[in-house]
């Protein structure tokens, strides 16, 4: 017992200085990155509440919203077009919402919103922001502090490389549920943990999160010099439209595309029989796909990681274009 302990403080304390967390205890944990999501959503949304939300959304944010009959406001813009982002978010954010709810990278197309600038629009209209770094975290440098978020939502199994059925929600200190049972204690994490914790689920998590504390930087690197590459590749071929950015500061992590004539979960198939495992369709995301103009269809969507190689990419585009030929 006094291991198990011991294990969760160091796991939340490895946390708490990898993204900007004043006290270990302002780290929950959670079972995912949308668990984590409808504990910060149903503790600052009400019924029939206001939001705000970037056309992204993941329906991790969506669903619950809906759920609660929330009032929601997208901000609207182009895909890869952060300054018209930015000003669809001034446009959308004002002291009577309840909460203003962004993902920090698109899980669709890999779009870096500017989360520092919305969270700085957030914190002059006194607007609570609740934050999805299910794409971004263990990547993307960030911190709660800096950003004034009320909640920050992560996956262990990204790119924290935890193991699956392990998560973490970031907490201010003023972010408290609306409504407290009398039974639980008032203190974080307590109040937002109940019952037996997965402990080696968070055993695998404080690995994971060593493992990315002296690397980030590097994965960063990495990965877009990546998603470069098979950006790169994928423009060269006839037939393809790849969903990539121009500037590669706007991108990170996943890279989506279509084959003319062909559906998504067609091509991911052809792909898998040859040994590439990617996903076609819609991948949770219908806001992101509105926003693209992809719907109803959707888009094939890589991804890669610290694990990823040149190689790896080279290989793909390789067997894609061989598709392609037919």
């Amino acid at each position: 017992a006094r291991a198990a302990e011991e294990t969760a403080f160091r796991c939340r304390s490895l946390a708490a200085e990898l993204f900007g967390v004043p006290s270990p205890e302002q780290v929950v944990f959670t079972s995912n990155a949308t668990h984590a999501l409808n504990i910060a959503i149903r503790s600052l949304v009400p019924e029939g509440g206001r939001v705000a939300v970037s056309g992204y959304e993941h329906n991790a944010v969506t669903r619950p919203l809906h759920a609660l009959g929330a009032r929601i406001k997208v901000a609207a813009s182009p895909l890869f077009d952060r300054a018209a982002l930015l000003r669809a978010f001034e446009n959308s954010i004002s002291p009577e919402l309840d909460a203003v709810v962004c993902t920090h990278v698109s899980n669709v197309f890999g779009f870096v919103l500017p989360i520092e600038e919305i969270a700085a629009l957030c914190r002059a209209e006194g607007v609570p922001l609740i934050v999805d770094a299910s794409q971004s975290a263990g990547i993307l440098p960030f911190e709660l502090d800096t950003l004034g978020a009320a909640f920050i939502a992560m996956p262990g199994h990204k790119g924290l490389y935890g193991p699956q059925g392990t998560g973490l929600l970031l907490c201010a200190h003023d972010a408290a549920p609306q409504s407290i049972l009398q039974e639980m204690p008032e203190e974080l994490p307590d109040r937002l943990e109940a019952g037996t914790h997965n402990m080696p689920g968070i055993a695998g998590l404080e690995a994971g999160l060593r493992f990315v504390r002296e690397r980030r930087e590097r994965i960063e690197r990495h990965e877009r010099a990546l998603i470069a590459r098979a950006a790169a590749a994928l423009r060269g071929m006839d037939g393809v439209t790849v969903y990539a950015a121009r500037d590669a500061a706007e991108q990170v992590g996943v890279l989506s595309f279509n084959l003319d004539g062909r559906e998504p979960e067609e091509t991911a198939d052809a792909l898998a029989q040859r040994g590439f495992a990617l996903r076609g369709g819609l991948h949770c995301a219908p806001y992101a796909h509105r926003t693209a103009g992809t719907l109803p269809n959707g888009t094939v969507r890589m991804s890669v990681s610290a694990f990823t190689s040149a190689a790896d990419i080279d290989a793909f585009a390789h067997v894609l274009r061989s598709i392609v030929r037919g």
